[in-house]
């Protein structure tokens, strides 16, 4: 297998692969692009059911992260890390120092963080082995409340757009995931005064906003089916594909899952059926922007940077309607504009 052929390889600067015998670490990282800064994006634990698999993945949430570090404003490249293990088995401080040790090997030119299956105690393991972690505590600390509050903006932005309302009150909203950051968009949406549809494979979770939040609970395929107004995606990426995009009856698909749409076509046929989406690096940038104060953190200065993502929204929004094209086209070219201005600019040095 070559990782060259492999559609989701997009000229990345460099893909690392490394095992520890003794931890039992197998890690892959992908360097996108170093174009805006060193490359920053977390760390994904999965069980994946393939090498092949975990490659693919790291690949497109690592493009995702330039993609989603350069809209959002920060001196920050893209790269992704995936740690291919069972998150609720295989974790050990000697796995994490293990990471840690490779990520450092790298020589700064990537930085990582938590995401889906790692938390900040886990980063802070990895961090005794290198400076080159992000998301600390005693710093930024959890990204996740900055990625549900990005969300929750995003959502506003998307229903003032799509629907002309100033509020999601009395709005459905179908949520598909229940980890760190779905748990807290739920409780925005919830305070704002939407009537919440969940769904997750942890029952703890369900229960949990269920209890807090009054939320309806439903079953992993029919959240599909609900007749809300908005769907919103927060848990692994794709689920926007051949099988599942007739079943979507909302008219507005915004939630903080990364690579939402299988492949880039999806997002015409959400189009042509007047759905509105909210390109899923534009929306879920919270939790980054956060991390991009780690240095002297200041978390007004993070919330206000943070809200800067409903504007963002709005105008690619209506950038899309204006060219009649979807709104993932309107936010690559909006990236790859800026990447393009920045290595202008150092051609000019």
């Amino acid at each position: 297998m070559s990782v060259f052929n492999l559609p989701s390889f997009d000229n990345h600067e460099h893909v690392a692969f490394f095992s520890d015998e003794e931890s039992g670490l197998r890690s892959i990282v992908a360097i996108h692009d170093t174009t805006m800064g060193p490359a920053v994006g977390g760390c994904r634990m999965w069980n994946y059911a393939s090498e092949e698999d975990a490659i693919t993945d790291v690949l497109r949430l690592s493009r995702g992260m330039t993609y989603k570090n350069s809209v959002a404003g920060l001196a920050m490249g893209g790269g992704k890390a995936v740690i291919i293990g069972d998150a609720k088995k295989d974790k050990t401080p000697e796995l994490f120092k293990a990471f840690g040790r490779s990520i450092h090997s790298l020589g700064g030119r990537y930085y990582s963080a938590e995401d889906v299956g790692i938390n900040t105690q886990d980063i802070m393991i990895a961090h005794q082995e290198t400076p080159y972690m992000a998301g600390l505590e005693g710093k930024s600390g959890d990204p996740s409340p900055f990625t549900a509050l990005g969300t929750y903006l995003g959502i506003k932005a998307a229903v003032k757009h799509q629907l002309n309302k100033d509020s999601v009150k009395g709005l459905r909203v179908a949520i598909q995931g229940l980890g760190h950051v779905g748990y807290h968009l739920c409780r925005h949406l919830h305070d704002a005064g939407a009537k919440l549809i969940v769904t997750d494979l942890n029952q703890e979770a369900l229960a949990r906003v269920a209890h807090e939040f009054n939320a309806v609970i439903v079953g992993l395929d029919e959240i599909y089916h609900q007749d809300v107004d908005i769907y919103a995606p927060c848990a692994l990426g794709a689920t926007i594909n051949d099988q599942t995009i007739d079943m979507i009856s909302a008219s507005i698909v915004a939630g903080c899952a990364n690579n939402q749409l299988a492949e880039m076509h999806h997002g015409d046929l959400l189009r042509n059926r007047g759905i509105l989406y909210a390109p899923d690096y534009v929306i879920n940038a919270g939790g980054i922007i956060n991390v991009s104060f780690d240095n002297n953190y200041d978390k007004d200065k993070s919330t206000a940077k943070v809200e800067r993502i409903y504007d963002t929204l709005l105008s690619i929004f209506q950038q899309a309607d204006s060219k009649s094209c979807q709104t993932s086209i309107i936010a690559d070219d909006l990236a790859r504009d800026i990447i393009a201005n920045k290595k202008s600019q150092r051609m000019m040095v």
